[in-house]
């Protein structure tokens, strides 16, 4: 059964939210705050897929404090921040926190399912090639990527990667040297029928750079193409 975990304190909110995604067939466990968010993973002892957490929550732990708790303790389970429109910091903030997607109140039911459905999809296909012992390896200069375990070695040396993080390497990889549209990246990662906006790319690429890179702020590997987007360089 795909597992939800969705932490909103808002009681209409999380019902609507709940009611939503029962509906297109995700098992769903429901936090009115941070705190108990944190415990009900616990609890489900990592068979959460995906958390969808609302980003003003009472309580010590909000929104954003749970999403890089997360993250601490999971590079692969899917996390969707819900914001208000004046959250702008907010959203980068959790992006650069590991969080791989956001949705801005007010949004549809169609369009948070769409979300949801398109994080899951990634958590999924990497849990198949885990089961299956999925062995494949892509090389680029110093950089090895191995598709089974999601890991990225940099001369041996392994960098956590999150599920976006991980399927943007793998584009890079299998694209050297070309150009690839801002639009393309966010196509191929977030889906086709992604809602969001292309700056959720600038965003990942911001923080990839400050893992591999030698001089993030002067990038070697992950080149800006100006007007069009990026591209990888071994």
């Amino acid at each position: 059964m795909k597992k939800i975990l969705v932490a909103e304190d808002e009681q209409a909110i999380r019902e609507f939210v709940v009611i939503n995604l029962r509906r297109a067939g995700y098992d769903v466990c429901e936090a009115s705050s941070g705190d108990e968010a944190m415990e009900i993973y616990e609890r489900e002892n990592g068979s959460i897929d995906v958390a969808v957490l609302d980003i003003m929550m009472p309580g010590k732990l909000d929104g954003l404090a749970v999403c890089r708790l997360l993250r601490e303790k999971s590079g692969s389970v899917g996390i969707i921040l819900l914001t208000a429109k004046t959250q702008e910091m907010d959203k980068v903030s959790g992006l650069m926190m590991g969080a791989d997607d956001y949705v801005t109140k007010p949004f549809s039911p169609s369009e948070l399912v769409a979300r949801v459905d398109a994080i899951y999809r990634r958590v999924a296909l990497n849990q198949m090639r885990s089961r299956n012992d999925f062995r494949e390896e892509i090389t680029a200069g110093d950089f090895v990527l191995n598709l089974r375990s999601r890991a990225l070695l940099k001369k041996g040396v392994p960098i956590e990667l999150t599920q976006v993080e991980f399927q943007i390497m793998e584009y890079f990889f299998s694209n050297p040297g070309t150009a690839l549209d801002r639009m393309d990246i966010l196509k191929h990662v977030w889906g086709e029928s992604y809602y969001g906006e292309e700056k959720i790319v600038d965003v990942n690429i911001r923080r990839l750079r400050m893992k591999i890179e030698e001089e993030p702020s002067n990038p070697r590997h992950i080149l800006t193409v100006w007007g069009l987007g990026y591209k990888w360089e071994s």
